[in-house]
């Protein structure tokens, strides 16, 4: 089972990176024909989605309503290190995604883009591939 590590920079306190030309191209690099390509982001203040990315207005979207549900300053956080906002928007948005593998590519919708999120940056982010092939 092939597995890639990328380091994905960022450049801002919340940035959504469109990662699906570095997973595409893994895909492609593998030579796997069908399988599943699961996308993993080891952080806690990061995460991994996916949705439209031919119009950038959908990720401001995205970014504008997390911001208001899920305000950086809330004098009910307890963490002390200040960043409980960067928690709470990882876990509803997720580390991991799946998306088939067919014929060789992989099976996103016409608009689909695969984002990393970064809710607490700017920083360097791991983002973990690995290809399960068919057998």
């Amino acid at each position: 089972m092939p597995v890639k590590v990328f380091s994905v920079p960022t450049k801002s306190h919340t940035d959504f990176v469109d990662v699906t030309g570095l997973v595409s191209s893994f895909v492609k690099e593998t030579g796997i024909k069908n399988g599943l390509c699961v996308i993993y982001v080891p952080h806690t203040t990061a995460a991994v989605f996916i949705n439209e990315g031919a119009d950038p207005d959908v990720i401001k979207d995205i970014a504008y309503k997390l911001d208001k549900l899920i305000p950086w300053e809330d004098a009910a956080y307890r963490h002390l290190e200040g960043n409980s906002a960067a928690h709470i928007k990882s876990a509803i948005i997720g580390n991991s995604r799946s998306v088939p593998i067919i014929e060789g590519r992989l099976a996103l919708g016409t608009w689909e883009s695969i984002f990393l999120a970064e809710f607490d940056g700017p920083r360097t982010r791991k983002l973990m591939v690995q290809i399960i092939e068919d057998k």
